[in-house]
């Protein structure tokens, strides 16, 4: 059996490197010693005609095999301290289409130029920075090579100046990078690098380097490179304090408390040479941190949400990627900062403070130690717990790597209210990721065990993931145990007691003319069965689906679901006070059609709608969702979320009607000042709740909040108040 285990990933790893990508485009970088560079996007300053030009770009969309229509050009100069980038767009017109003026904008509807840098020429972990033609800044990080959209993070924040300049058929803008915010070997001679850029006007995407359509724009496995003229020295970040002040008040009306508060803390971030970062944080506070999107939840499993908070975004991949993060993720920072009440009511539990240092050992070698205690709370049974997670992982052949970890959660006090068994939790996995050269082939391949007091046999998690793309052709199969008894505190499981198996299959078709620019079909059955029921079938979806995209970008997709599901322990879908559940040890089947349209991004106004239809459990299901939004350039941004779900089940059971409704408007006042304002309205919540913040960024990094909350229940008529908050939240970026 092992043998044929590791007979099985020595063909893996064979596969990995069989596949290439030539790495031919390159181009030098030349070394000044006098910039005198300022970055107001206008390209005048003599220096830049002394610079090496990036061009020939590649359609990206709407075909991969020709080159650009509307083209870029891109120059790149350094210095001891500075990287200096030159972009030179060309366009129909000046009718550029943005979001607003806020930082860290997204979207394949608006414009915007980015760079990718690969600064450890691995492959798989690579800063992005992006202007558009307002001079809107963003930068992001890049992990797991680019794989998939969870790759891309723009909650990263890091110091460096840009600006951009509008002209009758091209837009100029100008970067200035300081070497501190980045980390690098010593040394080095060239990175990895790649740009593309979005135009919008002539419905083009394009980059650099050549991109099959069947890869995401910013995979990293399609990079050239930029060659310094001469080598990298060393370029030690600053050690940056970055304290807050955050003046709350708070008024509960359930309870009839008032609240006034002053909290302080700190954060700080030490370069450990070149290559590591050690953060630090005490009494930190997220109350700047954007609320949470409700969401309409109707399974019987929780949802997880993404991480914002600033502290766990650096390397956050070494971290959080590891096992199957669907089902199986041993490590999800959420879980730090947030406990259960008597009652099992998520509440907020203070954090007294923690440090995470994480970056490069070796060329190869990454390692992540993070280490928070959390306070204890007598009232609500809560103990103060530690929170230790240590990672490691080595790349191997091109792309791949190799990653182990050990996670521990401990209370080191004896509480009267912490049985034995909830002393501490501990995790000890090992995993592989595939990733070929050129993509084609993706995988991940895992083995995690944990241990609590008392409980240290069986406790397995495993599981195995394969993916093969190609421009005609995609297959993905997945294979997942978790044993009943396996536990990660700090990670999110969504269910134990399960072998899961899927495998989809999905054919791609690109006509050669029409408005049609792809389309496919894709089977997809997802299976679970129950191991302690002699491996029982309990649960099985088979989803039928094709999709569509148009050449203006609208797509279109409908699909056929065919479901069987296993109750366990009784559930009520409709989550109605005091209702007759749905009985246990039960199974149910049902079908279901659904269908999605996205229209044209690219204009003001925009919007998703979907719908599905059929059987529910042993009733029937309506849901409709849509979401809308109208841009008013450059300044103001409206969306509008409503998700309706009617669910009618046959007598006693309950049905219900469940709506979701959230409007928003931002507002940019200017590159600076920002106002957004955001309605969430539950009526399976009974919650109407608004959330309006305003912020100015006086300096880099350095922002002022003005945060107003308001909650009200809605059982009736008149919304009586139930909850309100009011900060004033000061934090400045200081580098020593």
């Amino acid at each position: 059996m092992i043998r044929a285990i590791l007979a099985v990933l020595f063909i893996l790893l064979s596969i990995s490197q069989a596949f290439t990508q030539s790495e031919s485009k390159s181009f030098t970088v030349k070394y000044i010693s006098e910039a005198n560079i300022v970055p107001d996007g206008a390209l005048d300053e003599p220096i830049w005609q002394t610079a090496n030009t990036a061009e020939n770009y590649w359609q990206y969309f709407p075909t991969d095999s020709l080159q650009a229509e509307k083209q870029s050009e891109i120059k790149i100069l350094y210095d001891d301290k500075n990287l200096y980038i030159g972009i030179k767009g060309y366009s129909i017109g000046d009718d550029f289409s943005l979001t607003s003026l806020k930082r860290d904008f997204r979207g394949s509807g608006v414009d915007s130029f980015s760079i990718v840098l690969d600064t450890y020429n691995d492959g798989t972990n690579a800063f992005l920075f992006g202007i558009n033609p307002y001079g809107v800044r963003r930068e992001a990080l890049i992990s797991n090579g680019g794989t998939d959209r969870r790759s891309f993070n723009l909650s990263w924040d890091v110091k460096w100046q840009g600006n951009a300049k509008i002209l009758d058929d091209h837009f100029t803008a100008e970067m200035i990078i300081p070497f501190t915010s980045l980390k690098f070997k010593e040394g080095s001679t060239k990175w990895r690098f790649n740009s593309y850029r979005i135009e919008t006007q002539n419905n083009e995407r394009s980059s650099w380097v050549k991109i099959p359509q069947n890869q995401l724009i910013f995979n990293l496995a399609f990079m050239g490179e930029m060659v310094f003229e001469k080598p990298l020295g060393v370029s030690r970040t600053p050690l940056a304090i970055i304290p807050y002040t955050n003046a709350i008040s708070q008024n509960d009306f359930v309870n009839d408390e008032k609240i006034s508060n002053l909290k302080f803390g700190a954060d700080a971030k030490v370069a450990i040479g070149n290559n590591l970062n050690l953060d630090i944080t005490i009494n930190p506070d997220f109350s700047q941190v954007e609320i949470d999107d409700q969401i309409t939840n109707l399974t019987r499993f929780e949802v997880s949400l993404p991480e914002r908070r600033q502290f766990f975004i650096d390397n956050s991949d070494l971290f959080s990627s590891f096992g199957s993060g669907r089902d199986a993720n041993p490590f999800f920072s959420r879980r730090i900062g947030i406990a259960k009440d008597t009652a099992g009511n998520s509440i907020e539990n203070r954090i007294i403070g923690g440090l995470r240092l994480s970056g490069k050992l070796t060329k190869d070698l990454r390692v992540g130690v993070l280490n928070i205690q959390t306070a204890e709370d007598i009232e609500n049974e809560i103990p103060s717990n530690n929170n230790t997670m240590i990672a490691l992982q080595q790349r191997v052949f091109s792309r791949s790597s190799i990653g182990a970890f050990f996670i521990n959660k401990q209370s080191f006090e004896n509480y009267d209210f912490v049985e034995r068994e909830e002393q501490y939790n501990r995790v000890l996995g090992i995993d592989y990721s595939l990733a070929s050269k050129d993509n084609t082939w993706t995988g991940q391949f895992y083995t995690h065990k944990s241990f609590q007091p008392d409980d240290n046999v069986g406790n397995f998690s495993a599981g195995s993931t394969l993916r093969y793309q190609s421009r005609n052709y995609n297959f993905f199969s997945r294979g997942i145990f978790i044993d009943d008894d396996f536990s990660s505190d700090l990670g999110f499981i969504r269910r134990t007691g399960i072998v899961r198996g899927i495998l989809s299959a999905e054919r791609v078709f690109w006509p050669k003319k029409g408005s049609i620019q792809n389309h496919s079909f894709q089977f997809l059955p997802i299976l679970t069965w129950d191991p302690s029921l002699s491996f029982t079938n309990t649960d099985y979806n088979f989803i039928t689906r094709w999709e569509v995209q148009f050449q203006d970008q609208s797509q279109f997709n409908v699909g056929m679901n065919n479901t069987y599901t296993f109750l366990f322990d009784s559930f009520d879908p409709t989550s109605t006070d005091d209702a007759l559940e749905l009985p246990a040890n039960q199974g149910y089947h049902y079908n279901s059609v659904e269908f999605g349209f996205q229209s044209d991004q690219r204009k003001p106004f925009a919007y998703d709608i979907g719908s599905e239809i059929g059987r529910f459990y042993n009733g029937k299901r309506f849901s409709f969702e849509s979401r809308m939004t109208m841009r008013f350039q450059p300044k103001v941004f409206l969306s509008m979320i409503i998700n309706y779900d009617q669910i009618n089940l046959p007598e006693p059971y309950p049905s219900a009607n469940i709506l979701l409704v959230s409007p928003k408007i931002d507002v940019t006042f200017s590159k600076s000042i920002f106002w957004s304002t955001q309605i969430q309205y539950s009526n399976r919540r009974d919650n109407l709740g608004f959330n309006s913040r305003l912020q100015w960024r006086f300096a880099p990094l350095s922002d002022l909040f003005l945060v107003y909350n308001n909650n009200f229940f809605v059982d009736g008529f008149i919304p009586r108040p139930s909850y309100r908050t009011i900060n004033i939240k000061l934090t400045y970026w200081l580098n020593i």
